[in-house]
């Protein structure tokens, strides 16, 4: 199988998963149980399946934010809120929101059982060996109803994805501000991407003058033809680390789950945009 399968399967599951960063039930939810607005209710709620984990492992597998929200949030949100009561509270989120942005009848539907069942195979065929983000989510245990079973098998790939895209950063020798910069240049990047990061603008500067030096960044901060082939090079790799759910589940599988996928991420993209 071709690892660029990873990368088409990886669109989809990404606009599912955000559901509980972007939901417009999100902040109400975390700060309901303790939890304070911004930061530390995203940096808590993904970083919950690990248990109550120290700033310095939080950092160091988000990669890409920078350490000081992260220790501004850490250890003060295990002091509001334990971690099992934070992993509750996501699953809360998950079904208050798919229910209102797919309706119950697609919710209790066939077609999302058929996915669920589908995605947890892939996820079931994820090892966990150097993936520690994706270990914690494995520990959990399986939700009972499709749509949120459904959930957990799609966050399951994706940080099993975003793990492996870690290593590749790594082994690239492309640390956390570096991949953020170099990834905010791309086309693929949202506006707000550099900000929502935490990082100080003397920070990012000090950033682009290295990328510079290197010679992925040109003076206007885009990035050079060596900058791009260093990217590209990068999300190759990821995609062949990702590859592990999709060659168990099998071309066939791997269509008919996007099929059922595709729809599912439309309508929550587009109930999220309003």
């Amino acid at each position: 199988m071709e690892p660029s399968i990873a990368r088409r399967m990886h669109l989809p599951v990404e606009s599912i998963h955000t559901v509980v960063y972007f939901a417009e039930e999100a902040q109400a939810i975390y700060t309901g149980i303790g939890l304070k607005p911004g930061g530390m209710s995203y940096f808590a709620p993904r970083a919950a399946p690990m248990g109550a984990v120290p700033p310095e492992v939080v950092a160091s597998t988000f990669y890409n934010f920078s350490p000081g929200p992260i220790h501004r949030a850490f250890p003060l949100a295990w002091e509001r809120v334990s971690p099992e009561r934070t992993v509750t509270a996501r699953l809360e989120l998950v079904d208050v929101s798919l229910r209102r942005l797919l309706g119950d009848d697609v919710v209790e539907g066939g077609e999302v059982t058929e996915a669920a069942g589908l995605a947890r195979s892939a996820a079931e065929a994820c090892p966990v060996d150097g993936r520690p983000l994706f270990a914690g989510h494995a520990s959990l245990p399986w939700p009972d109803a499709p749509h949120l079973a459904l959930w957990h098998a799609i966050s399951l790939v994706r940080e099993f994805r975003g793990d492996g895209h870690v290593a590749a950063l790594v082994a690239a020798g492309i640390n956390g501000i570096d991949a953020l910069l170099t990834y905010a240049a791309t086309d693929a990047a949202s506006p707000n991407m550099l900000p929502s990061r935490g990082w100080q603008p003397e920070e990012l500067d000090a950033a682009r003058g290295r990328l510079r030096e290197r010679g992925w960044l040109d003076t206007g901060g885009a990035l050079t033809d060596a900058g791009r082939a260093a990217r590209q090079e990068v999300e190759d790799r990821t995609d062949v680390l990702a590859i592990a759910p999709w060659r168990a589940l099998g071309a066939a599988g791997c269509d008919r789950l996007h099929e059922l996928l595709v729809p599912l991420a439309s309508a929550i993209t587009s109930g999220q945009s309003h």
